[in-house]
């Protein structure tokens, strides 16, 4: 992976942070690189563990189980030194096995199953949504664990809120009416999908759920909060895909609505920055952006990225996970570069973004990394920005000869191996530190666990 010094200009703390001293490998992640699982869960690197915090089937507070398909995370502070976890899972309505009901769902009270969004007729409610973990990092228990968010489908990555909140994000365009879903199970949607959700931290209890619209309906991936305007910023899991920001008019205040809106590239209508067939962005080279007004987000067509594209706005090759870096966003490509192996833009915001004035000083596009054969991970998805200033990427290789690792990105570009899904064929996502940044979480989304890491971090 090459040079992301640009990215991390402005991120002062990244010089002055000890560095991490795992050996860094120039090739591919393997599970000989860091020491054996005894119990084959995760490898980890010598000096650290790790605790089970969650794992599907696990039965919770409210009488519900663990769903599986742990995907996007986020931790908050939580009361007496807990930490609240919600996490989101990433099931469609045929994934009975792995759903939280199990036999339950018949036996709800009708007062709960009014706070879901989608009840399936009562035949199908959407399996999807997230579950609130509290967690002591004191005993390493798991103090208690329920449905935060329900009735919903496909909730694959999202982003925490400056203001307490987890924004959960549907992967979905289902429409009302019978459907097969995985083409073997007849599943009925009674309330169209494709919308993000707003799960608050300090919830004790399932929440009533409630679309928020005007963020859009497509197949939605991840959201992060620039803090000093409340603008979100959000990724779209297609191989043609936008990047959009979503201006509220409260900030804080998503429910009362907003502005979608799509990026562009100045004097660049359309501009694909896929590097398929050809080099359509050059490694930190910076452009400078525009944004599009998009009308009808909450249209019937799963189109929603085509009308925008026709419009001018950039395309980019599955936009995946997006985290705060500083005062940029970086945000990952599954499929970008010539291997298709993956790339990590970032978006530094203008300092009148949002405003009449943008244009004066507008924000930036750069690529920051582009991964190839000999780059350490394949396929980047979720990501954060590590409290010492590196980036920690979450794997989801196609690649059956490897398996899915999570890896730190330096400021100079070097590459290490963090930790090693060496047990299953699974994916890792949802990667997140806990406030006072001594715990790193990690999803291993089949058949569905949330593990915390902790050593001698650095700082």
């Amino acid at each position: 992976m090459v040079n992301r010094r640009r990215f991390l200009q402005s991120i002062t703390a990244a010089a002055a942070a000890p560095a991490l001293t795992f050996t860094s490998k120039p090739t591919r992640a393997s599970s000989a690189a860091l020491p054996a699982d005894p119990n084959q869960v995760i490898d980890v690197p010598e000096g650290f563990s790790y605790t089970v915090v969650s794992r599907i089937g696990e039965r919770m507070a409210d009488g519900l189980v663990v769903p599986g398909a742990h995907d996007g995370m986020a931790a908050f502070e939580g009361d007496d030194g807990r930490i609240v976890l919600i996490c989101n899972h990433e099931l469609s309505a045929a994934s009975k096995y792995a759903g939280p009901y199990t036999d339950s769902y018949s036996g709800l009270s009708e007062a709960m199953k009014a706070r879901f969004y989608d009840r399936g007729k009562q035949q199908s409610p959407g399996l999807g949504g997230t579950t609130t973990t509290i967690y002591n990092p004191a005993t390493g228990e798991t103090e208690r664990q329920f449905l935060s968010l329900g009735g919903t489908d496909i909730n694959c990555a999202g982003g925490k809120t400056p203001w307490g909140s987890w924004l959960s994000c549907e992967e979905s365009f289902a429409s009302p009416g019978p459907a097969f879903s995985n083409h073997t199970t007849l599943v009925t949607r009674e309330k169209r999908h494709g919308y993000v959700f707003e799960v608050p931290s300090s919830a004790t209890e399932l929440i009533t759920a409630v679309p928020l619209k005007d963020m859009g309906r497509f197949e939605h991936e991840a959201a992060a909060v620039h803090e000093p305007t409340g603008i979100v910023y959000l990724t779209e899991d297609q191989w043609h895909s936008l990047f959009y920001r979503f201006i509220p008019h409260v900030p804080g205040q998503l429910q009362k609505g907003g502005r979608l809106q799509a990026l562009a590239i100045v004097d660049q209508p359309a501009k694909p920055t896929h590097n398929w067939d050809r080099t359509d962005a050059r490694v930190n080279e910076s452009y400078a952006t525009q944004w599009i007004d998009l009308d009808d987000v909450d249209g019937d067509k799963n189109d929603l990225r085509l009308r925008g594209a026709a419009l001018g706005a950039a395309t980019f090759a599955r936009g995946e996970g997006l985290t705060v870096a500083g005062d940029q966003f970086a945000f990952t490509c599954t499929l970008g570069g010539p291997a298709r192996l993956g790339q990590i833009f970032s978006y530094r915001p203008g300092p009148f973004e949002g405003t009449a004035q943008e244009q004066d000083s507008p924000g930036e596009l750069t690529l920051i990394a582009e991964a190839d054969k000999n780059s350490l991970f394949n396929n980047c998805d979720n990501l954060t920005m590590a409290p010492w200033g590196d980036l920690i990427v979450c794997e989801d290789t196609s690649d059956d000869s490897n398996h899915c690792a999570l890896v730190g990105v330096r400021p100079d570009g070097s590459q290490y191996l963090l930790a090693n899904n060496a047990y299953s064929d699974s994916e890792l996502a949802g990667v997140c530190f806990s406030p006072d940044g001594r715990t790193m979480f990690v999803n291993i989304q089949y058949p569905g666990m949330t593990v915390a890491i902790t050593g001698p971090w650095p700082g």
